[in-house]
């Protein structure tokens, strides 16, 4: 069931999602060489519930194993998606998926930034620059009357246009007072089919997309995906709400990007 939200309850989810995008800014002021992503991870935790949520990725449920053990993602170089936070020491010229939800006051905030870790080479900016872009244009097609085709659609378009791979076992998703709800998003499709997007729709929108071949693989602790080639994937998340007709987008990156600069 796809549950529709009224304005007031947006404005809940707004705020979710800004503490979410206040929590990714706190990390992209201590992101370098050396750091732990179990750093980050503290770091994430004590923010988040310090302003009065609840990290909701902790404890997540997993039907292939026990419950996610940490409050963000972090998913490193050919890490797609779903990183455990480890003791390992970041290096020069890594990239970093931060993939971070809240649950503040009943309703959920879900957003993913990918990280450059000192200096990243060209190729891997490229890569970053491109899945922004197409999150950004999946967005823009968010558009009460169309339909979710039309946003994976556009997202596969532009970036398999650029030679890159687009992950399909994993996709966006509704949201609200669940961290997921319907309908599911994917990041392909064709133009005109699947759900009518309506007014009050809430979804988050989330590219997952790679350098080489988008075949994956799950890591033995059961929550990790890797490309099957090794290399690397870049992944970014807004959570966005169909409001008089188009995407109003709820997350935000405008504080990670003052921090982190014009990196690409």
């Amino acid at each position: 069931m796809i549950f529709l939200k009224t304005e007031d309850e947006i404005e809940l989810m707004r705020a979710a999602n800004l503490l979410v995008a206040d929590t990714l800014a706190e990390i992209a002021k201590v992101i370098r060489p050396g750091v732990t992503t179990k750093q980050l991870d503290h770091l994430a935790e004590e923010y988040i519930r310090d302003h009065g949520a609840v990290p909701t990725f902790k404890g997540f449920p997993n039907p292939y194993g026990g419950p996610f053990p940490s409050s963000i993602c972090a998913s490193v170089n050919d890490e797609v998606v779903h990183g455990i936070p480890n003791d390992r020491p970041l290096k020069d010229g890594d990239i970093v998926s931060v993939d971070c939800g809240t649950l503040l006051e009943g309703y959920n905030g879900d957003s993913c930034y990918t990280f450059c870790v000192g200096e990243v080479s060209a190729e891997v900016k490229r890569l970053l620059k491109v899945t922004k872009e197409s999150l950004y244009a999946g967005i823009k097609a968010a558009l009460s009357g169309k339909r979710i085709g039309d946003i994976g659609y556009t997202i596969q378009r532009h970036c398999e246009s650029n030679g890159y791979g687009v992950v399909k076992e994993f996709v966006g998703h509704g949201i609200g007072k669940a961290m997921h709800e319907e309908p599911a998003v994917p990041n392909y499709g064709r133009k005109g089919s699947g759900v009518l997007i309506k007014d009050g729709l809430c979804i988050a929108i989330e590219p997952m997309i790679t350098l080489g071949s988008p075949d994956i693989m799950m890591m033995p602790d059961r929550w990790t995906i890797k490309t099957r080639d090794g290399k690397w994937a870049a992944h970014f998340e807004h959570t966005i709400a169909v409001h008089q007709g188009r995407a109003d987008i709820l997350s935000s990156f405008d504080e990670i990007e003052k921090v982190e600069g014009k990196l690409y």
